[in-house]
């Protein structure tokens, strides 16, 4: 049992680490949205930075003068996205393995100041069951909330 618990923290773990290190570990606070619903993976993350919630093509946008600008080229945003979703199907291996539910939307979130870690976690299907959003637009609608309610 152990051995699972760990596995599947590891992995949230390298997700949160693989988006601090896009940003040099310049962030107060990291956001991360994982989806797994019937073989579609996807992932998105953004950040709180200088009191202002940007996504993670707009963290540029929250610097303050003189703060030395970040390296957004699309292969860094392109590598982050493509680990976040090895670490998803990861732990859909490793929830096979152990027999175990799969969450199908996974929320995120590290506080770096602090050291808090918090995730949420649905296992019913999120957006194979709606006609129009797909996991992108839940995780846009998610950037909504956190931003308007100062989470």
């Amino acid at each position: 049992m152990k051995e699972f618990e760990d596995r599947f923290s590891e992995l949230q773990a390298d997700m949160i680490s693989i988006c601090m290190e896009y940003v040099e570990d310049r962030a107060d606070k990291v956001y991360v949205y994982a989806s797994c619903e019937e073989g579609m993976i996807s992932g998105k993350f953004f950040y709180l930075i200088n009191n202002q919630y940007v996504k993670c093509h707009k963290v540029n946008d929250a610097l303050e003068n003189g703060e030395e600008r970040y390296d957004m080229s699309p292969e860094r945003m392109f590598k982050v996205l493509q680990i976040i979703g090895e670490d998803i199907e990861e732990i859909e291996i490793l929830c096979k393995e152990y027999e175990r539910d799969m969450p199908t939307e996974m929320k995120l979130i590290y506080d770096a100041n602090s050291g808090k870690f918090q995730a949420e976690y649905k296992y019913d299907l999120v957006h194979t069951n709606d006609d129009i959003k797909t996991a992108d637009d839940f995780a846009d609608e998610w950037f909504e909330e956190i931003k308007n309610n100062n989470l």
